[in-house]
C-alpha cells in the first residue's frame, strides 16, 4: 500500500510512538487525524509542523468506550473518509498480581482492549461501505508471551490478538486489512506512565525501556510493516526472540524470563 492521499487516524498521538508516527507520516503526502486525551498537546504538535492544514485534532478518552460512534463520525467528517486507523493509545502496568487491585485490571482492560475494540467497531461500517480499510493495532510482545509485573497488560494485549484475528477473517471479503504491531522495548515514557497496584503511575523509568529502540527507528520499521500489509510485525532488539521461544521452547522462555525478571 501507499500512504499518498490516504486519511490516517492515530490514537495516542500526543507522545511516544504516536507522536513519532505523526512526525514521520506528516512528510508522506497524506492527511492525519490525531487523537489523545490532551487537546493542547495535540495542538502543539499540529502547529509545530509545516503543513497543519492536513492535520485534524480530535481529542477523546479511550476509557469512554460506550461513546465511540460519534467520535468515529467526527473523524470521518474531518476529511470525508478514514482509510487507516492506527490504534496506538493505551497504558502499561508494573505490579505483581497479588498487589494489584481488581480495579486496575479493569482499567487496563477498559483502555487497552475495550476502548480499542469499541473504536474499531464504530469505524467498521465505514470501512465495509467503502470496501477498503486498514486497522493497525499497536499490541506488544506481551501480546504474544507474558512477563511478571504485567499480568493485566498482558491479558489485554493477548485479547487484542484474538479479536483482530477474527475481524481480519470475517472482513477479508471487504478488503479490510489488519496489521498487529508488537513492540519490544522502545525508549518512551511507557514505564513512567505504567500503573502500579493501586492504580497510580510508576513515575520512574527502567533500564530496559531506556535502552530500547529509539522512537524514530521504531516508527520507521512500523511504517514499513504497514506498507507491506503484514499480519503481524515484531519490532525490537533481542527480546523479539521470545516470540519464537514461546512457540517452540516455552519452558526455556519461562526460565529465561524468571532469571531476568525485567521490570
Amino acid at each position: 500500500m501507499t500512504f499518498k492521499n490516504k486519511v490516517i487516524w492515530i490514537t495516542g498521538a500526543s507522545s511516544g510512538i504516536g507522536k513519532g508516527l505523526v512526525l514521520a507520516l506528516s512528510k508522506m503526502d497524506c492527511q492525519l487525524i490525531i487523537s489523545s486525551r490532551n487537546q493542547s498537546d495535540l495542538d502543539d504538535i499540529k502547529y509545530s509542523l509545516p503543513n497543519p492544514e492536513v492535520i485534524a485534532v480530535l481529542p477523546f478518552d479511550l476509557v469512554n468506550y460506550d461513546a465511540m460512534s460519534p467520535i468515529a463520525e467526527q473523524a470521518i467528517n474531518c476529511f470525508g473518509k478514514v482509510d487507516v486507523l492506527i490504534n496506538n493509545g493505551g497504558v502499561s502496568q508494573r505490579a505483581l498480581i497479588v498487589d494489584t487491585a481488581i480495579s486496575v485490571d479493569k482499567k487496563l482492560m477498559d483502555i487497552d482492549y475495550l476502548g480499542t475494540v469499541a473504536l474499531s467497531k464504530a469505524l467498521l461500517p465505514h470501512f465495509i461501505k467503502n470496501k477498503t480499510g486498514h486497522y493497525v493495532v499497536v499490541s506488544s510482545l506481551m501480546g504474544k508471551f507474558s512477563s511478571p509485573y504485567r499480568s493485566g497488560y498482558c491479558g489485554a494485549k493477548h485479547a487484542l490478538h484474538g479479536f483482530f484475528d477474527a475481524l481480519r477473517m470475517e472482513h477479508d471479503k471487504d478488503n479490510i486489512k489488519v496489521t498487529m504491531i508488537c513492540p519490544g522495548f522502545v525508549n518512551t515514557n511507557v514505564a513512567k506512565n505504567a500503573l502500579v497496584g493501586d492504580g497510580s503511575k510508576q513515575n520512574s523509568q527502567d533500564a530496559a525501556t531506556e535502552n530500547g529502540l529509539s522512537i524514530s527507528d521504531f516508527t520507521e520499521k512500523m511504517i514499513k510493516a504497514i506498507k507491506k500489509e503484514k499480519f503481524e510485525a515484531y519490532i525490537g532488539k533481542k527480546e523479539v526472540f521470545g516470540v519464537y521461544l514461546k512457540r517452540f521452547f516455552p519452558k526455556l522462555l519461562h526460565k529465561y524470563v524468571l532469571r531476568s525478571q525485567v521490570r
